[in-house]
């Protein structure tokens, strides 16, 4: 009885496998889809059509190895117009505003980087890293019924193509112009995102224009001042207004607020000739002249720093924010806020901030040092953000 029964689980083993190896194909074909799928849904946030998914399919099924199906299906699905009006403007959008608020409206700041990662393969084309020092600007087509002309004063051109649903993905109804042209500054005084009209009426109105620093340290380079103090670098460029014994207590400026002035003042003073005149909803550049706010509560310390130019240096290329990877191609010194963009742009912690920034927002999470590198690897490869995309839609693929 025993051999009879052994006999028929054999049988039954042999039919069994032969069933799983027929069905394998079917089975591997149907979690291809699935992976095209999500691939689809996490790039673009909207379903794909079936001859899409079919195209992103074949992609990975004849993928020739190294996942290149895989990225070659995800640059499928960031045709997808979903991927810029979406999915970008959900990403950008939070470094306009100090709140970092995702809903906020569409914005140039905002435009500039859904078309910069839109045009990188195109001709007119640039890498990512000039998006802290290029003279760069999208605008809308202003022919659209309901779109009002693009001003340097208000934001209304940019909510009316939010309005009326203008397809952004559409190189016709989102192009790039100087910003040198639009907002009445030299190119030389040109700084990318930073000499936008939404960066600065969000970090160069009022106070000291240490926020614009802070914000762009924050969204590109993914540290915060807490992160970077060092108490050990020369203090000698702190403005008057920081109190060197706060409280009547000079231990704390000792050992808390030299740690992030002293390698900020010095870089923030790239932005010495610019302000936000809110009463014209204009950016304010005065070439050669230092904006008042630069001396503002002088009495806190008489003899602390009278910014005289706009000359910055990076006293955190020595210390422990040597750890941000600068680049030694550069010599970390200038004037204005252009190359001191070039600078930032030009850092190990920019490739790795734009790496991080990309799977918060394809993955919901954080990368694994792994696919950190990964990731990394694709940005500098072109400084192709689309490329970055692609990546983490890959590596995240199984989360």
């Amino acid at each position: 009885m025993y051999k009879t029964y052994a006999k028929q689980k054999k049988a039954w083993g042999l039919v069994s496998a032969v069933v799983l190896a027929l069905a394998a194909p079917a089975f591997a074909a149907d979690e291809d889809r699935v992976k095209a799928k999500m691939i689809h849904d996490r790039l673009a946030g909207v379903p794909p059509s079936e001859a899409v998914l079919d195209a992103m399919e074949t992609k990975i099924i004849n993928d020739p190895g190294n996942g290149v199906g895989l990225i070659e299906a995800a640059e499928i699905a960031m045709q997808n117009p979903a991927f810029y009006n979406v999915t970008l403007k959900n990403f950008a959008t939070p470094w306009t505003n100090e709140e970092q608020d995702v809903f906020a409206p569409l914005n140039d700041y905002t435009a500039t980087v859904i078309g910069m990662i839109r045009d990188r393969e195109t001709p007119d084309g640039v890498p990512f890293t000039e998006l802290l020092s290029g003279d760069i600007l999208y605008v809308g087509d202003d022919t659209i019924p309901g779109v009002s002309d693009y001003s340097d004063s208000n934001n209304d051109h940019y909510e009316d193509l939010e309005a009326q649903g203008v397809d952004l993905s559409d190189a016709n109804n989102l192009f790039k112009v100087t910003q040198s042209s639009r907002n009445g500054i030299p190119s030389s005084a040109t700084a990318g995102v930073m000499t936008s009209r939404a960066a600065s009426e969000a970090f160069f109105v009022a106070g000291t224009n240490r926020a614009m620093f802070r914000f762009t340290l924050l969204n590109h380079l993914c540290n915060d001042l807490e992160q970077v103090k060092d108490i050990t670098r020369t203090p000698d460029r702190i403005r008057q207004d920081v109190s060197r014994s706060p409280g009547g207590d000079s231990r704390i400026f000792l050992n808390s607020c030299i740690g992030c002035h002293s390698g900020m003042d010095p870089l923030a003073q790239a932005y010495a000739y610019y302000d936000f005149d809110e009463t014209s909803g204009r950016l304010v550049y005065t070439d050669g002249v230092v904006q008042a706010k630069y001396h503002i509560n002088d009495g806190n310390f008489k003899p602390g720093y009278v910014t005289p130019d706009d000359r910055w240096d990076n006293y955190w290329r020595s210390g422990s924010s040597a750890i941000l990877g600068w680049d030694q191609n550069l010599n970390g010194s200038g004037n204005g806020a252009k190359s001191m963009g070039q600078e930032l742009a030009a850092s190990d912690a920019f490739a790795r901030c734009q790496s991080i920034n990309v799977f918060r927002n394809v993955c919901l999470g954080e990368p694994t040092q792994g696919e950190l590198v990964a990731l990394k690897g694709a940005f500098q490869g072109q400084y192709n953000m689309k490329d970055v995309f692609a990546e983490a839609a890959k590596q995240c693929l199984g989360d």
